[in-house]
C-alpha cells in the first residue's frame, strides 16, 4: 500500500535491516515475482496490493482470455499455472493500430498469482496500474549485491567500453567520467541533470497518474489506498472519496511502518523461539511421516500377504478340480474309444465271437455281455463325467472391493457426521444438511455422496466436496429416490460414512407461482404477506355485522384465492403448508373458464344452507364428486385430510379421513387430464382424480374461519451461504 507513495519506504526498511546486521539476501523472498518465480522486472501494483512483473501481467491476461472460451478454462486460468505466452504475440498486439488502452479494456479480470483471486483491473486494465519504483530500486540493490564484482559499463564509449562512474536519472543512461563531461557540458541545461552511482534502474522523478498521464500524483485516496492526481479528485472516480496530501500520507504511513518494524525487531527473541519450535516441528514431521509410511506399508503388506494366501489357495483349488475333471473325462473318452469297431471292448467282443467251443464261449461271453450292456446304456443316455465350467470357483469380491474403496486413515477423534432429516428436503433441488454431534474435532471438509435407487442400469454414484455443513444438489431426476451419505475429512484423516438417508424427488418439475392479489382476491377476509407466498383468512368486522342481522345459524362462505400463473400443458408439481390451527381449507385446481363462475356465484356450495348433509337436500353424503363443480378441490381442516367420495373410495367415512401431512403437494397432469394430491414429505400419493384441462389451469385455494396456507419455498444457493455465515 505504501510503496507506491514515495521512494524511501523500502529504503528505510532496508536501512533498518542493515543496521540489524541482516544481509540483503535475507529479503530475497520478498523480491520474487509470484508468477515467474524470478526477481521482479518492472513490477506493477495490483488492486489487491500484490506485485507482479509487467511482462507476467500481460502473459497471464492473454492466457486467461484464451482459456476463458475453452472447455478447460477452470484449469488454464488458474493463477498457479506458470504462463508462457508468446512475447512476439504480445508485441504484435501492442503494436497494432488500437487505442492505447485497447489491449486491456476487454481484460478487466486478472487472476492474481499472489492471493489466487480474480482481481478487477477496471476499464483501463494494465494501463491503470502503478509501477512499483520503490520495489524496483530494492531489486536493483539486490542484483548489485549479488554480482558485486560485475561493473556497469558506459553506454557511450567506443569499444571497448569503459566502466561507468555515474548514471544520469534524466537521461536514463550510465557514463564514464569522460563521456559524462561530453554529454553534460558546463553551462548547459544537461549540466543540471541528477546523477547517481552506476545503476541500471532508472525511475522518473515524479510518479505520474495512470488515469491522467500528464499529471503527477499529489494526493492519496484513503478509500482506494492509492495515489491520485488533482483531476482524479475533481471529476474522476475518486471525486467523492476521502483524500489526503501526499506529504501527510507519506508521514503517516512511514510512522506506522516504522513503529511496526520496531515492534517486530523488539520481539526478535520471541521470533527466534518460534523459529526453533518450527525447526523442531519440521524434524518431527519428517520423522513421524517416515514412521507413518512404514506403518502404512506394513498394514498393506499384511493385506497383500492375506490376499496372496487367498490367491494361492484359490489357484490350488482350481488346479485340483481341473486335474480331477481331466482324469474323469479322459477315462470316459477312453471308454468310448473302446466302443469303436476293431478297437477296445468292441474289438475284444468281435474276437470272442470267433470262439467255436460252446463251453469256452459261454465262460467268457457272460462277463463280456454285462460290459457291452453297460456301454449300450451309457451310449443311450450320454452325460460327461465332469463339467467344463468353473462357475463355482468365481471369487465374489464386491463387498471387499467396497470396503477397500473406503480404506482410509480413520481417527477416533473425528466425529461421524449425521444428516439432519428435518432440515434436509427435496423440492426444485435437494438441500442436504448435516451436523457433527458434540462438535468435537470437526472436519475441515466434507464429501457428500449420493446415488439414485432402483436404477435399471448400473448403479452410479456422485461425490461432491463441501466446505460447509450443507449442500444444494441440482439436476436430479423427477419421481426418483436418492440415497445420501456424508463423511468428514481433516487432512488425510477421514471419518466413517454417516447413516444413509433416502429422499424422493417430486413426481414432476416444480411449478413456481405466487398468490394472485387481484383476480377475486377479498382483502376484507384474506391477508397476504408482502411476498405473496402466504395467505391467512380473517373474519373481521364484516362477519360480525352480518351475523348481527341473523337470528338463527350463521351464514359463512369460502374465500377463494388462485395462483398468479396458469398452466396450459405438461405435468407440474407444487407444494404448500397448511397451519395446524386451520378450521377449513380446500386446495386443488380451477380452469380459466370456471374462474368467473366461481367468483361471481352468490351462493357458495359449501355454505350450511347448501351443504349436502345440512338437511336442505335429501341427498346422502355418498353423492359422488361432480365434475361440473366450478373447481376440483379436496378438503383439509382440523389437522385432517378428507378423501372425497368416489366409487373407489372406502364406504366407511372414518377410513376416508387421514392425518394432515406437514407439507402437501399437488401434481397436475394436463396432458392426461389428471390431478394428484401428495404427502410432500414422503412423496406418497393420497388421492387422484380426473380433471377437465381444456382451458388454462390455475392453482386454487379456499379458506374459511381461522386458516393459513404457506407456499413451499424453493431451494436456492442461499441455504449454503446461510450455513457458511453460521
Amino acid at each position: 500500500m505504501a510503496v507506491a507513495v514515495g521512494g524511501g519506504h523500502f529504503g528505510y526498511i532496508l536501512d533498518l535491516l542493515k543496521r540489524d546486521k541482516v544481509t540483503i539476501k535475507g529479503i530475497e523472498r520478498e523480491l520474487i515475482c509470484p508468477a515467474c518465480k524470478e526477481l521482479f522486472t518492472h513490477p506493477l501494483i495490483l488492486p489487491c496490493q500484490h506485485n507482479v512483473c509487467h511482462k507476467c501481467v500481460k502473459e497471464i491476461l492473454f492466457a486467461f482470455e484464451d482459456s476463458s472460451g475453452g472447455s478447460e478454462s477452470s484449469n488454464q486460468s488458474s493463477p498457479r499455472i506458470r504462463i508462457t505466452a508468446s512475447v512476439d504475440r504480445i508485441d504484435r498486439i501492442t503494436r497494432s493500430g488500437r487505442k492505447h488502452n485497447s489491449v486491456t479494456s476487454r481484460l478487466s479480470l486478472f487472476p492474481c498469482p499472489g492471493c489466487q483471486r480474480n482481481i478487477d483491473l477496471g476499464e483501463r486494465g494494465i494501463n491503470g496500474l502503478f509501477r512499483n519504483f520503490t520495489l524496483e530500486t530494492i531489486v536493483e540493490r539486490y542484483r548489485q549485491a549479488a554480482r558485486a564484482a560485475i561493473a556497469i559499463m558506459c553506454d557511450f564509449c567506443k569499444p571497448p567500453p569503459q566502466e561507468s562512474t555515474k548514471s544520469c536519472m534524466d537521461c536514463s543512461a550510465s557514463y564514464c567520467n569522460e563521456c559524462f563531461k561530453v554529454h553534460h557540458p558546463w553551462g548547459t541545461v544537461k549540466a543540471q541533470h541528477e546523477y547517481v552511482a552506476p545503476t541500471t534502474n532508472f525511475r522518473p522523478k515524479i510518479l505520474m497518474c495512470p488515469e491522467h498521464e500528464m499529471e503527477g500524483v499529489n494526493m492519496y485516496c484513503e478509500i482506494c489506498r492509492r495515489p491520485v492526481c488533482h483531476l482524479c479528485k475533481l471529476g474522476g472516480y475518486h471525486a467523492n472519496h476521502r483524500v489526503t496530501t501526499m506529504s501527510t500520507a507519506y508521514k503517516t504511513l512511514k510512522e506506522k511502518l516504522s513503529k511496526d518494524i520496531k515492534y517486530l525487531i523488539s520481539k526478535e527473541s520471541q521470533v527466534r523461539a518460534h523459529i526453533m519450535q518450527l525447526d523442531l516441528l519440521l524434524k518431527e514431521t519428517e520423522c513421524n511421516s517416515e514412521r507413518a509410511k512404514e506403518e502404512a506399508s506394513q498394514s498393506f503388506e499384511k493385506l497383500f500377504h492375506v490376499l496372496e494366501e487367498k490367491k494361492s489357495a484359490a489357484l490350488r483349488a482350481i488346479e485340483a478340480s481341473k486335474t480331477l475333471r481331466l482324469e474323469k473325462l479322459q477315462m470316459q473318452a477312453e471308454e468310448y474309444q473302446g466302443l469303436l469297431e476293431n478297437n477296445g471292448l468292441v474289438g475284444y467282443a468281435q474276437e470272442v465271437l470267433k470262439e467255436t467251443d460252446p463251453s469256452c464261449f459261454v465262460q467268457t461271453a457272460k462277463q463280456l455281455h454285462v460290459r457291452i450292456q453297460k456301454a449300450t446304456e451309457s451310449l443311450k443316455s450320454f452325460r460327461p463325467a465332469a463339467g467344463a465350467t468353473f462357475e463355482d470357483f468365481v471369487v465374489d469380491i464386491a463387498k471387499q472391493e467396497e470396503i477397500l474403496g473406503d480404506l482410509s486413515f480413520h481417527s477416533n477423534g473425528l466425529e461421524i457426521p449425521e444428516i439432519n432429516e428435518e432440515q434436509s428436503r427435496i423440492y426444485n433441488k435437494a438441500l442436504i444438511s448435516w451436523e457433527c454431534p458434540g462438535n468435537v474435532d470437526s472436519a475441515d471438509i466434507y464429501v457428500l455422496e449420493y446415488r439414485k435407487l432402483n436404477r435399471e442400469d448400473e448403479t452410479e454414484m456422485w461425490q461432491v466436496e463441501v466446505c460447509s455443513k450443507s449442500k444444494v444438489i441440482s439436476d436430479l431426476d423427477d419421481d426418483s429416490s436418492y440415497a445420501f451419505r456424508v463423511r468428514g475429512y481433516k487432512g488425510s484423516i477421514c471419518s466413517p460414512w454417516s447413516r444413509e438417508v433416502v429422499l424422493r424427488t417430486p413426481p414432476a418439475p416444480v411449478f413456481s407461482f405466487l398468490f394472485d392479489d387481484k383476480c377475486g382476491y377479498n382483502s376484507e377476509h384474506l391477508l397476504l404477506n408482502p411476498g405473496r407466498t402466504s395467505v391467512e383468512s380473517r373474519a373481521g368486522f364484516p362477519l360480525l355485522l352480518g351475523s348481527e342481522r341473523l337470528q338463527v345459524g350463521c351464514y359463512t362462505t369460502l374465500d377463494y384465492i388462485i395462483g398468479d400463473t396458469g398452466i396450459a400443458k405438461g405435468k407440474h408439481f407444487w407444494a404448500f403448508h397448511v397451519e395446524a390451527y386451520s378450521y377449513l381449507v380446500k386446495v386443488g385446481v380451477v380452469s380459466s373458464h370456471q374462474i368467473n363462475k366461481l367468483f361471481h356465484n352468490s351462493h357458495d356450495v359449501t355454505s350450511p344452507r347448501y351443504e349436502q348433509d345440512s338437511g336442505h337436500d335429501s341427498g346422502s353424503e355418498d353423492t359422488f364428486f361432480d365434475s361440473s363443480k366450478p373447481c376440483t378441490l379436496v378438503t383439509l381442516g382440523m389437522k385432517k385430510f378428507f378423501i372425497p367420495t368416489t366409487p373407489a373410495a372406502p364406504k366407511d367415512p372414518a377410513s376416508r379421513i387421514l392425518p394432515l401431512p406437514s407439507c402437501l403437494g399437488i401434481c397436475l397432469d394436463c396432458d392426461n387430464g389428471k390431478v394428484e394430491f401428495y404427502d410432500a414429505d414422503c412423496m406418497k400419493c393420497l388421492y387422484e382424480c380426473k380433471v377437465n384441462c381444456s382451458g388454462m389451469m390455475y392453482p386454487m385455494f379456499a379458506l374459511m374461519g381461522g386458516a393459513a396456507v404457506h407456499l413451499e419455498e424453493a431451494v436456492t444457493a442461499k441455504y449454503e451461504e446461510h450455513d457458511d455465515n453460521v
